[in-house]
């Protein structure tokens, strides 16, 4: 009798928990992204300055950067469905409380609290996508998890302003309540991390490849930090140019429309980039994509840095060209750069390779906000994009390093 082959896993979208998951997601994603634009202007009519509304959202990223770190050793003690169910309460029920105070010093309490939340929702979230599937599909998980991340982001961010100028600011402090809507799934979700563990460990194992120190004696901690950084480097220096480009866009473009246009071209095509490479780097390995997508981004920068040189009349076809270009690398990267921190550990290690990812993700973006935008008051939009083409180039030679790779 022919011994039966291994059943061909199904589709990652299909696998056990992995709906919940990406409905949790897009819930609380679309409750966080929806007030970005909104909570400064809820700021500014309580009479904030503009330099004071900068520090709703500044606020916000800098608590979820000092979050992060704490979240995988929050999960070891109290347990998935404890952790996750917290952070979307955390981050759903403080936009209902916006509307008590329109003034500064509450919008940012609110703002820390809710970074506390989404610190919680993006370590965890990438987590537990990373424990649901085998390693062979962590490429197509990832993908599909960014897009269950972006398609709120492009369905809402261009909605939230028109809301609260026809409806109302009450109407977009009710959709930031949305990931109160995912908390009944963190329970089932726990469970199924549950069942899987228990399942990998009634099986014999399976010879993993630990991280081991080399003779010069490094610890393997330190070996890990080393490790992750090279891709938590490659994942900065494209959020570098990304978080620059989405927060001065409306003031690089002398076109309503070309910016319009060009913020929906980015957010486009680095969603479907996210989502289509997955399998590819599945197929064919994460590492033979980074330096391309290194040299797309470059690439895009240059071409807006063109596009802009005439502050009153923009390059308006190659400014489109270029953000959509640089959308490409920063889809692409931020999908494969996850992959490839994943790679380097073993699965006990999974909260360690989020949490650092995460903080790359977000460091990246508040720097390239900070920098890009000093750089432009002193020196105008053109040198302050090229900077940040330069600074994407450095991280060319981390594209073609590889990583130990783990198999338990």
């Amino acid at each position: 009798m022919t011994q039966p082959s291994l059943a061909t896993p199904p589709p990652v979208w299909r696998a056990p928990g992995m709906p919940a998951l990406l409905v949790l997601t897009a819930a609380g994603f679309g409750g966080f992204v929806v007030l970005i634009p909104v909570a400064p202007l809820w700021a500014i009519q309580g009479g904030a300055t503009e330099a004071g509304s900068g520090w709703v959202n500044g606020i916000l990223l800098l608590v979820t950067v000092m979050t992060q770190p704490f979240v995988p050793r929050l999960l070891a003690r109290l347990g998935t469905g404890r952790v996750l169910a917290a952070g979307l309460a955390l981050l759903g029920v403080p936009p209902l409380l916006l509307l008590v105070s329109d003034q500064l010093a509450w919008i940012l309490a609110i703002s820390a609290v809710r970074g506390v939340g989404f610190g919680i929702l993006t370590v965890t979230g990438s987590t537990v996508v990373a424990n649901l599937v085998d390693r062979t599909q962590h490429g197509a998980a990832v993908g599909i998890y960014g897009a269950s991340i972006a398609i709120p982001q492009i369905l809402l961010v261009p909605a939230a302003t028109l809301l609260a100028d026809t409806v109302g600011f009450w109407s977009v402090f009710a959709l930031g309540a949305l990931p109160l809507l995912g908390i009944s799934s963190a329970p089932r979700l726990a469970r199924i991390l549950r069942e899987q563990a228990a399942e990998r460990e009634a099986l014999p194992a399976t010879g993993a490849t630990p991280i081991v120190p080399p003779p010069g004696g490094k610890s393997p901690r330190w070996m890990l930090a080393v490790t992750l950084l090279r891709p938590m480097m490659l994942l900065s220096g494209v959020t570098l140019a990304g978080g620059a480009l989405i927060t001065f866009a409306p003031q690089m473009s002398s076109s309503a429309a070309a910016t319009a246009g060009s913020l929906a071209l980015l957010t486009l095509s680095a969603a479907v980039t996210r989502w289509a490479i997955g399998g590819l780097s599945d197929r064919f390995g994460a590492n033979r994509f980074l330096w391309p997508l290194v040299i797309i981004a470059v690439a895009g920068l240059l071409a807006i840095a063109a596009a802009v040189q005439n502050p009153a009349a923009t390059g308006i076809l190659l400014f489109l060209v270029g953000m959509t270009l640089v959308g490409i690398a920063y889809g692409g990267l931020q999908n494969l750069t996850l992959v490839i921190s994943l790679a380097a550990v073993p699965r006990k290690q999974y909260g360690t390779a989020s949490a650092v990812w995460n903080i790359g993700f977000d460091l990246g973006t508040a720097l390239g906000s900070v920098l890009v935008g000093t750089l432009a008051t002193a020196f105008g939009f053109p040198p302050a994009i090229l900077v940040a083409a330069a600074i994407s180039l450095l991280t060319l030679p981390l594209a073609f390093r590889r990583g130990p790779k783990v198999t338990a």
